[in-house]
């Protein structure tokens, strides 16, 4: 690195040389000068490549090197100088000092969110704050990150974080679809990228690992430990990461989701020991409602774990009393979060149903159960919240939302009780 300083009897000597005007470069050591060159003499980062490990390049007057394989997707933002989970800051290419890097984790505005409540954890069959006080979060899910990152911005956070006062994001990366599978690198540096943007505004960050199809979450137990071990242990310092290890499984039983939940509880736990941990329940975490059972296959033979929640996903045009039933009981025996429920139908199509969806949100509030709303996408069917092109032309006011996102913020928006 140009910063080098070289041993102080190479510096003695040089003293000597100057006096005698001698030239210096022969006394420097060869590593500097070779640094220095080499930085300088790196190709320009370009939008498109990829870039294998210890790959360097030059940006904006400075060299970085790539700190993983990765493909540098147009549009995505992944610049250099922004993305410190793919490169590391080598120095300046015009032989002056190092510049400070660029924080990755800055300090939360006071007065969000995160300030109040700091570290989340499982009470009881509630979610309480740092003070032990019972809490309940409200917020959004984006879409799929594979289809739809350029909705999550700063403009949209920022709107999220002081139009409609939201809580909580949920950051959905789909492991099947064109998701994770096909890029980990990517994918992986997506989600520390919206975290970092999450904690900057003080809100918390849902992890997602969007399992759908197929619906035995063990089919990709090895990438989720992958995954999931990247996330945690970059993050482990923060306090407003929720980790949720399976969105939806279907297709299999209880206890084969649940020998899932013990395996890879484990390895969230091995690098960041305190967060809290949601655990997808049976048929597309309705708690098995949806294939003719109910709560009491989990409330009878829970997963072997603490500081735990399980899940529960409603789409009201679908899902109907004894969904509502389902939940309220559960809610009374193990701790439950709603993290993804929409007005319309289970696809998140057709007309909505705000009348049953404030049933829901009235049990929510009585019992403080958390919930985050599907989703924050400029997608055509009506369960995206903004109208088509939003995304595009970065406009995300009150005059871009659809009917369900106007009702949704209205909901977001009322007082928190931290």
């Amino acid at each position: 690195m140009v910063s080098r300083r070289a041993p102080i009897v190479v510096a003695v000597a040089t003293a000597a040389m100057l006096a005698l005007g001698t030239a210096l470069v022969p006394l420097l050591p060869a590593t500097a000068v070779t640094a220095a060159t080499s930085e300088c003499s790196a190709p320009t980062w370009a939008e498109g490549t990829s870039y294998r490990a210890g790959q360097q390049v030059t940006y904006e007057g400075r060299s970085y090197t790539a700190t993983q394989a990765h493909t540098a997707h147009p549009g995505a933002g992944w610049d250099p100088a922004s993305t410190p989970t793919l490169w590391t800051l080598s120095g300046t290419c015009d032989g002056g000092p190092d510049p400070e890097p660029t924080p990755t984790d800055p300090a939360p505005e006071a007065g969000t969110p995160v300030a109040a409540n700091g570290q989340l954890s499982v009470c009881g069959v509630g979610l309480c704050n740092a003070q032990g006080k019972r809490i309940q979060l409200r917020g959004m899910s984006t879409h799929g990150t594979q289809w739809y990152s350029q909705c999550i911005t700063d403009g949209s956070l920022d709107t999220l974080a002081h139009d409609w006062n939201a809580d909580v994001v949920r950051i959905s990366t789909y492991v099947q679809e064109d998701g994770y599978e096909t890029d980990p690198a990517r994918f992986t540096a997506l989600v520390n990228r919206y975290i970092d943007m999450l904690t900057a505004r003080g809100m918390y960050a849902i992890v997602d690992w969007h399992m759908l199809d197929p619906g035995d979450p063990n089919f990709n137990l090895q990438r989720a430990k992958t995954f999931f071990t990247a996330i945690a242990e970059r993050n482990n310092g923060k306090n407003n990461i929720i980790y949720e290890v399976a969105n939806e499984p279907n297709g299999v039983s209880w206890q084969t989701i649940k020998g899932y939940h013990e395996q890879i509880i484990p390895v969230v736990r091995a690098k960041d020991p305190d967060a809290v941990i949601l655990l997808g329940t049976r048929a597309w975490s309705s708690l098995g409602v949806s294939d003719g059972s109910n709560e009491s296959e989990v409330v009878n033979n829970p997963v072997n774990a603490s500081n735990v929640m399980y899940t529960f996903h409603f789409y009201a045009a679908s899902h109907g009393q004894d969904y509502l039933n389902a939940l309220s009981r559960a809610a009374d025996r193990i701790p439950m979060f709603i993290t993804e429920f929409g007005t319309q139908d289970y696809a998140g199509e057709g007309a909505n149903d705000f009348a049953m969806s404030q049933r829901y949100l009235d049990l929510a509030a009585s019992k403080k159960i958390s919930w985050v709303n599907w989703n924050f996408s400029d997608d055509h069917r009506s369960g995206a919240v903004l109208t088509q092109g939003s995304c595009a032309s970065g406009s995300f006011g009150t005059g871009n939302l659809k009917e369900s996102g106007r009702w949704i913020r209205d909901r977001i928006r009322t007082a928190d009780d931290f």
